[in-house]
Formats: structure tokens, C-alpha cells, sequence
């Protein structure tokens, strides 16, 4: 590959995940700056649909680490959670004394997005300052659990979290999927597929550097154990009684033999 352009593309290649952190507190400065450039993300129709907690407090976070099963959380000094928020939305158009229909599918598409948009862009301005970071979508592990501790209201639900502090670790990144595979022209071309074998033995090669021969693992090894049973099933029926995605109750089933 060619030599990046840019600092801020080579910045992005550079990426990986930290999971072992320095006790140094974030400056308060530095929060700030993660802050404001997560909120310079794209935002659908202005609507700005996610709020983010941050978690500095040492016992809140060794709480958060074990519901989310993911040591690091309390190991890193600070810890955001990016939560998905129509309550807001509902309040401000409750001020023009419109009810806003937040509790579709679609409305829940757009924060989720939102909030994911938001995420990357702190990422990207965390590890810009030196940080290292790790997404946590474990919270959803304990999704009840984690919202009540937080003091979460209805129409609001963490989607992720993102550990920061200073790395304590220097992994090399992990190598994506070949282009080709990912990015199609035109349409979709299934035939794509094809690619995967080379990139399995590129990740195999990656874990057996990384772990000293220890560890052989493929990509589509991982997905195959990964997905063999479902994740999180407890998601649809806890984001209905938050007040998400409550259209999809009214949708009906076709008649038998439809």
C-alpha cells in the first residue's frame, strides 16, 4: 500500500483496539476536545438523537466491567457510554405541542446511527491526543442492569460504551478484510466471497504473530463461532418496553398460504 496522504488517514490506519491502560487521569481539557469532535459528526436531519455519559468513577466503573464482562472498563480512567435518546426528541417537540412518533424502527435506525457517528469521531480525536480506546458493546449484556445503574429514563438505552486512557500496551493492528471483498461497484457481486480464503490465512498469520504461535484463528472461524447461536436475544423485547421500536407490534402476519 502507498504511503498515506495525510496524518489524519494515517492516524485512522493506525487504529487498534487497547485493552490495558495507564492509571493517568483524561484532562478535563482533553474530555472536552473528544467531546465537541464527537458532536461535529453527521447527524440525520439535524435531530442530534444520543447522549454520552461519561464514567470516571472507579467504583461505577468496576461496576460496569463486570456487567459488561470486559476487564478494561474498569482499568481505563474514563469510560463513555453512547446511548441512543428519543426522550429528548419527544421533550423537544413536546414544546410546539407535537407528540413525536420516536417509537419506530426507523427512529431508532437514526440514533443508533447517530451515536455511532459520534463514537468514531471521538475515537479518532482521542487517539489523535495519544489516547488509546476499545468500543464495549457488552454492556448489552446486562442491558437492564446497566440502565438502571445509570438512571437511564425510558426512550433511552446504551448501545456501546469507549474505554480512553494511555495505552499500556502497543498491539499491531488487525488486518482488515481485502478491499475487494467489501467494497462492490455498481451492485452487489456475492462473488466476492472468494476472498475470504486468502484473508483467513492472513488473520491466521496475524494471531500466531501476535500471541507467539499460541493462538490460530481465521476470520470466517471466528464469525462461525461468533454467530452459531444468537446474541442478545433478550434485546427486542427490553428496547419495546423502554418505548423502541413499538411499530413492529402493530405490523400483522399474512394470512397462512401467502
Amino acid at each position: 500500500m502507498s504511503h498515506p496522504p495525510n496524518e489524519v488517514i494515517a492516524l485512522m490506519l493506525r487504529h487498534r483496539s487497547i485493552r490495558r491502560y495507564r492509571p493517568d487521569p483524561v484532562p478535563e481539557e482533553d474530555v472536552r476536545w473528544i467531546l465537541q469532535s464527537a458532536q461535529a459528526a453527521s447527524t440525520s436531519s439535524f435531530l442530534q438523537a444520543y447522549t454520552i455519559i461519561g464514567v470516571r468513577n472507579a467504583e461505577l466503573r468496576a461496576e460496569l466491567a463486570a456487567l459488561s464482562n470486559n476487564a478494561h472498563v474498569a482499568e481505563a480512567p474514563l469510560f463513555l457510554v453512547f446511548l441512543a435518546d428519543l426522550r429528548r426528541l419527544s421533550a423537544a417537540a413536546a414544546r410546539h405541542g407535537v407528540a413525536a412518533r420516536v417509537e419506530t424502527t426507523e427512529a431508532f435506525i437514526v440514533a443508533t446511527v447517530d451515536a455511532a457517528l459520534a463514537a468514531e469521531n471521538a475515537a479518532v480525536a482521542a487517539e489523535s491526543l495519544g489516547y488509546g480506546i476499545c468500543y464495549i458493546g457488552g454492556l448489552r449484556n446486562a442491558v437492564d442492569a446497566v440502565s438502571e445503574r445509570l438512571g437511564l429514563p425510558e426512550q433511552v438505552t446504551p448501545l456501546f460504551g469507549m474505554t480512553v486512557g494511555r495505552p499500556a500496551e502497543d498491539p499491531a493492528p488487525k488486518p482488515r478484510l481485502p478491499l475487494p471483498v467489501v467494497y462492490h461497484e455498481e451492485r452487489y457481486d456475492i462473488g466476492r466471497d472468494a476472498g475470504l480464503s486468502a484473508y483467513d490465512e492472513v488473520v491466521r498469520a496475524y494471531y500466531r504473530a501476535r500471541t507467539g504461535g499460541r493462538r490460530e484463528d481465521t476470520y470466517t472461524g471466528l464469525v462461525a463461532r461468533t454467530l452459531a447461536e444468537p446474541r442478545r436475544a433478550h434485546m427486542a423485547a427490553y428496547l419495546r418496553a423502554r418505548g423502541f421500536l413499538r411499530d413492529q407490534a402493530t405490523v400483522k402476519e399474512p394470512p397462512a398460504g401467502r
